[in-house]
Formats: C-alpha cells, sequence, structure tokens
C-alpha cells in the first residue's frame, strides 16, 4: 500500500477505483491514509449487472456471454471507472466471495483483478480460498499490488 501511494504522489496521478466483490474495500483502504484527496478520485461499487452496465459501460452483450464475473467484464470495468472519473489508474475487481455463488465452472473465490494505467489494462485471476472475509481481503491486498507494480512498470 505504501509503495502505491508513493507512486501515485511522487507522479502526481489520480487513481479510482470500480468494485464488486469488495463492496467498497479497496476505496476505503486507500482513503484510511491522510492526505488521500490527493490522488483519490473516487469509488464506484457496482455489484449488480445494472449498475456495471450504467456507470462503467459494461456493454450488456459481454455480461450475457460471459457473466458479471469474468476477465472480459473486469476489463471493462477498468475501461469505464478511467473514463468515468478522468482518473489515471483505475482498480477494478469482480468475483465470488462465498460462501454461495459458486459454481464448478466458477467457484467460491474466484476473483478477477483489473488494474489500468492510462491506456493499458491488465486482468489476472485468481482463485483466494478462505471465507468471505477472507476473500475480499486477500482481493484488495493484491488489487492494491497488483497497481503499484503497474504503475511501476510503465514509469519506472
Amino acid at each position: 500500500m505504501n509503495e502505491l501511494i508513493e507512486l501515485l504522489t511522487k507522479n502526481n496521478l489520480t487513481i479510482t477505483t470500480a468494485e464488486s466483490c469488495t463492496g467498497g474495500m479497496i476505496a476505503m483502504t486507500i482513503t484510511d491514509n491522510p492526505g488521500s484527496s490527493q490522488y483519490f478520485k473516487e469509488g464506484i461499487v457496482t455489484y449488480s449487472n445494472e449498475a456495471k452496465s450504467r456507470h462503467l459501460n459494461v456493454p450488456d452483450e459481454i455480461l450475457d456471454k460471459y457473466g458479471a464475473v469474468s476477465e472480459q467484464t473486469a476489463h471493462y470495468m477498468v475501461k469505464g471507472a478511467l473514463k468515468f472519473a478522468q482518473s489515471d489508474v483505475a482498480i477494478a475487481v469482480t468475483g465470488i466471495a462465498g460462501p454461495t455463488g459458486g459454481s464448478e465452472k466458477k467457484p467460491v473465490g474466484l476473483v478477477y483483478i483489473g488494474t489500468g494505467f492510462n491506456d493499458v489494462v491488465n486482468v489476472n485471476q485468481y482463485i483466494f480460498s478462505g471465507d468471505r472475509g477472507e476473500i475480499r481481503q486477500k482481493t484488495t491486498n493484491q488489487a492494491l499490488k497488483l497497481a503499484a507494480q503497474l504503475i511501476d512498470d510503465k514509469i519506472g
């Protein structure tokens, strides 16, 4: 987390979040830091498909074909968050935190974490173990690390 804050402030960058399964935990973690208003633009919790479509412009065809928990949806969530907030960096997460809602194809713990910096979008898939709280916390921690890595890779 400290690395992300340092990269954002040192490079005068802004960040926004688009969250589903974490329900705002990533935004909360970022804004728990004093001075976060320098770099944190906004957080959007888009739990429903309708919200993903309306606020982040995730196409209904993507949601219908791949589902809310998919690499494709995470990709569009990042792009939508970057555009909506006019931010330099975005984090988007969608997944199944459990304890219910999983299936053989999409088990509990399946999470897609998208990060974006300007025109670059990366999406990573994880299957985290643990209860609902643990899965959400692991998702939050990993998302913050991935955002820092992306900035570091692009700026150095």
